[in-house]
């Protein structure tokens, strides 16, 4: 698990599993396995489409996604990046926030630099591949799925145009 923003920390299961319903942590379970089929209670391949908890689920302080590291970014549905980023700036003037996915190397780092480009000025306004750059100093286990890569990239502008502090 890393600090990468005061109170924003990047991890894996193993790491969410340490943290879990312990005091002053809110967390952000950026996999579908185990968490957000715990949460709603599935046994079958997935979710019910018409669960209203399909792609998001809260619980008391956390938030199961309901997300696969595709390797296509038509399979990452952007209402789910968009609660993440919104249940992180909600709870972390309050809470440490760990986002993590199973092995804390694609789809979690990818929400914090979403974050981190979005509603902070930390890594400062830059293109896509130059930040990429410099949230790797800060976070070097980074290594994006191709679907969570092209996610953000193709994304991008949308996160960035405003700064959202």
């Amino acid at each position: 698990m890393i600090e990468v923003y005061p109170s924003l920390f990047v991890g894996n299961e193993a790491d969410a599993r340490t943290v879990l319903h312990t005091p002053g942590w809110y967390v952000v379970h950026a996999c579908k396995e185990p968490f957000h089929r715990q949460a709603l209670g599935y046994t079958g391949r997935g979710a019910p489409k018409d669960h209203p908890e399909y792609l998001v689920a809260e619980r008391d302080g956390r938030l199961a996604l309901n997300l696969v590291d595709a390797p296509n970014p038509a399979y990452i549905p952007k209402e789910v990046i968009d609660a993440a980023l919104a249940a992180i700036h909600q709870n972390i003037s309050q809470s440490k926030v760990l986002v993590h996915c199973n092995q804390g190397m694609s789809r979690s780092p990818t929400i914090a630099l979403l974050y981190l480009a979005g509603y902070t000025s930390a890594l400062g306004k830059k293109d896509f591949e130059q930040t990429l750059v410099d949230f790797k100093k800060l976070y070097p286990a980074y290594a994006p799925a191709g679907g969570m890569h092209h996610f953000a990239q193709q994304n991008w502008h949308s996160y960035t145009k405003d700064i959202k502090q």
